[in-house]
């Protein structure tokens, strides 16, 4: 008979190797990553518009209350120094500059929004509903054709 060496090491002084993972390429970002600080919201804003000046957004975004981000603020982000123009202290990537706003002012920005965005939708949905034809309703109200979905009828 073959005597079978059998191995008894002990699993705990066994180390598995990690399989190492392969790299896969991926298109790099058009804007890069950036540490955002708390209690801050942040927005690339548009400042140029093929080689022209886009003041009237700039304008309107300041009003809203962003403000220009300094380099200073985020320093990991001095990649492609704009050294002319007007905005020479701030970070600004293909004509679009970093902007910051306090994130309680953008919640109260968000409310405004979403009630505007309600008022249009039930305008929009009670003028569609007051052309609707008792002869040919436009939504089949309760269940009388005694079709039902899901669980069944109860």
């Amino acid at each position: 008979m073959d005597k079978v060496k059998i191995d008894r090491t002990d699993r705990e002084v066994e180390v598995r190797e990690d399989p190492v993972k392969q790299r896969v390429w991926k298109p790099a970002a058009l804007l890069p990553e950036f540490t955002q600080k708390p209690g801050w919201v942040y927005r690339w804003v548009r400042v140029s518009l093929l080689n022209e000046p886009d003041n009237m957004n700039v304008s309107s975004k300041m009003r809203e209350g962003w403000e220009p981000v300094l380099h200073a603020e985020h320093p990991e982000l001095i990649i492609g120094l704009e050294t002319h123009g007007r905005y020479k202290d701030n970070i600004e990537i293909g004509g679009l500059l970093l902007c910051k706003a306090p994130k309680e002012l953008m919640d109260q920005r968000q409310v405004y929004i979403d009630g505007k965005t309600k008022a249009q939708t039930d305008a929009v949905d009670a003028s569609f509903m007051n052309q609707s034809d008792p002869r040919m309703p436009k939504f089949a109200e309760g269940n009388e054709n005694g079709r039902s979905f899901g669980r069944g009828r109860k």
